[in-house]
């Protein structure tokens, strides 16, 4: 069945957190008064969470953890997975398997977006695709032991210069010996590098674990030009059965944008959990 989060952080997370609300208790109790399934927690560290503290919460408002995000990792610690440099690498993973350990209990899922990494001036492209590969086979085997699947996010180009779309981390994810992985598109980098947003979801469908959603802009769904239709068709030809999570800018205030998303996109998750057909 398929449920609705929302990204939300710590307090104290810095500008680069890239979440809808912070505080961990008021954003909780928001998305479930705001109808969400569930909240996206974007960490630095395990060390973020009160894991007592959050399971005390989740259960007050009967909510669930949809997945852990790592853009603090690479924004804000700026540790990343194809660092030249071994000493930054192995604390890049010291820090990700802290993070599948919290998702071990909350979510099961860690997001890979930034902090995979990117190609530098010095690296051509099969270096930097070999050590992101060697990492992961230090990763994987870590999150398999503990239930967690680790999911790659492309990211359009004005970003990163490594892994901008969906077909390109669905051939690079075939080099990989592990079934504990998958994609995680996000439609807001979709619209940017994806031909057609539908038949690459619906292409990829085996890989696809996870979903962010924004409108074109980067605003609450409804309030750009994208065809929600058009993404939740692939979804549906893909026969997905996961979370779609909220992952937009926070205006134009927090609230807001959070009410703007849920009441544009729940009918659609109703729609589909019902069975109707999207076209598009």
């Amino acid at each position: 069945m398929m449920k609705l989060s929302v990204a939300i952080a710590d307090d104290v997370a810095g500008p680069s957190a890239f979440v809808v609300w912070r505080g961990f208790e008021d954003s909780v109790r928001k998305a479930a008064e705001y109808g969400y399934h569930g909240v996206e927690l974007a960490l630095r560290r395990k060390e973020d969470v009160d894991a007592p503290a959050l399971r005390h919460l989740l259960k007050q408002y009967g909510l669930e953890v949809s997945c852990i995000s790592t853009g603090q990792v690479f924004a804000d610690l700026g540790l990343y997975l194809t660092n030249p440099d071994k000493m930054q690498r192995g604390e890049a993973l010291r820090v990700l398997d802290g993070l599948v350990e919290l998702a071990a209990e909350f979510g099961g899922m860690v997001n890979l977006g930034r902090c995979r990494g990117f190609i530098a001036p010095k690296q051509d492209k099969r270096e930097a695709t070999d050590l992101f590969l060697d990492s992961l086979d230090m990763l994987l085997p870590v999150a398999k032991s503990l239930g967690v699947t680790v999911i790659i996010e492309p990211v359009n180009r004005y970003e990163i210069n490594f892994i901008n779309n969906v077909e390109e981390c669905a051939a690079l994810l075939r080099e990989v010996q592990h079934s504990n992985i998958g994609i995680m598109p996000d439609v807001f980098h979709m619209n940017i590098e994806d031909a057609h947003i539908g038949r690459a979801l619906a292409n990829n469908a085996a890989l696809v674990k996870y979903v962010h959603l924004a409108d074109s802009n980067r605003l609450a769904p409804g309030w750009g030009h994208l065809d929600f239709n058009e993404v939740f068709a692939g979804l549906q030809r893909g026969g997905y059965d996961g979370w779609v999570s909220i992952e937009i800018l926070p205006k134009p205030d927090p609230d807001a944008a959070a009410r703007q998303a849920a009441d544009a996109i729940l009918p659609l998750v109703r729609r589909y959990n019902e069975g109707d057909m999207f076209l598009a």
